[in-house]
């Protein structure tokens, strides 16, 4: 198949391109400002949270850069001369894809820039889950050197880790489970159950999966299908003694209902990087139960990944805004020329 050819409206421009950081938590941008020195762009750092602040930040913007503002069909509308959105991290569920997509703006994320950390991040929290290391440590904290809080623990060996999602973290979360010697089983829609991976996972239904696993992992993207994925139902069907991991997206699961079901003891225990309000309430349940491993979404970060991010997200809209093909993009057609702007 031939490179997509790259329609006029993203060639360069006479004038030197201007890509606007709508919002960005980051200790700095050093790195987004160097790759714009050397594409010879103009970059702008501005901290928006509503509609209206990314209309009045981006103004005459060829590219934004965006973490968590919302880019919406009003903000799209305000801003006829953008020809794309940098997403920084893997999901776009803060961008509406749809409307982008129709308005020509091309979308480009950074799918695969914490690969290696995230599944690390699930590893290890199923492995302190599953040998309460937590728990443990919190009770000689208070002279309490029992077992008992986490009674009873069984060894790896043989026990099914259940990876929902099989895209590059969850296929990389599970090669690392089975070299641990977990059993490893996996679910994805765009699979056949019954059928094994390339990586040797076997791939069950959903509820295959959680009537069977002993770790629950989830690897999905946040959209109406997988919204509560994790609800008082699935969590009345999982195996006694099972815990569930998420490294995903906070609202793949039903807040009130894992914590009910940590409570009750329908799962065994937790281990959650994302939550549906992010940062965490002080009055969350979640905070109360000692069976709750609780990371400040960190799963995406190592010095490594948050340079790769950082550096790969600017390349992405510079290369578009030059009329070049990038790395990484979501709505490609756009760059096939069937949208017309």
């Amino acid at each position: 198949m031939s490179e997509p050819t790259t329609p006029a409206a993203f060639t360069n421009p006479t004038n030197p391109i201007k890509i606007v950081i709508t919002d960005c938590d980051h200790d700095s941008i050093d790195i987004e400002r160097a790759v714009a020195r050397d594409a010879g762009a103009e970059l702008v750092l501005a901290q928006c949270r509503t509609e209206d602040e990314v209309i009045a930040a981006a103004a005459g913007a060829d590219a934004i850069v965006v973490q968590y503002a919302p880019i919406t069909a009003k903000v799209l509308d305000a801003l006829p001369g953008l020809k794309a959105i940098g997403r920084y991290g893997v999901g776009v569920d803060t961008l509406d894809v749809e409307a982008a997509t129709a308005r020509g703006v091309a979308i480009c994320n950074v799918p695969d820039y914490g690969t290696e950390d995230v599944s690390d991040h699930a590893i290890a929290l199923a492995v302190s889950l599953a040998r309460g290391i937590t728990q443990l440590d919190r009770g000689v904290r208070r002279g309490d050197h029992s077992l008992g809080p986490v009674q009873p623990l069984h060894r790896i060996g043989g026990r099914v880790f259940g990876v929902v999602g099989l895209g590059l973290i969850g296929a990389a979360t599970g090669r690392k489970a089975k070299g641990l010697g977990y059993h490893v089983i996996g679910s994805d829609p765009l699979l056949t159950a019954g059928t094994v991976t390339a990586d040797g996972i076997t791939v069950a239904g959903f509820e295959e999966l959680v009537a069977s696993a002993d770790v629950i992992s989830l690897h999905v993207p946040l959209n109406q299908y997988t919204h509560h994925l994790i609800n008082s139902d699935v969590l009345d069907r999982v195996k006694p003694g099972a815990v569930l991991v998420n490294t995903c997206r906070g609202a793949v699961v039903d807040t009130d209902a894992v914590a009910a079901a940590l409570k009750d003891g329908r799962l065994h225990a937790a281990g959650l990087d994302v939550f549906e309000v992010e940062p965490l309430p002080r009055t969350s349940p979640l905070l109360e139960l000692e069976n709750a491993v609780l990371t400040p979404h960190a799963a995406w970060y190592s010095e490594e990944s948050y340079a790769e991010l950082k550096r790969r997200t600017v390349e992405n809209v510079v290369e578009l805004c030059a009329g070049r093909v990038p790395r990484n993009i979501l709505n490609s057609e756009v760059l096939l020329g069937s949208v017309a702007r």
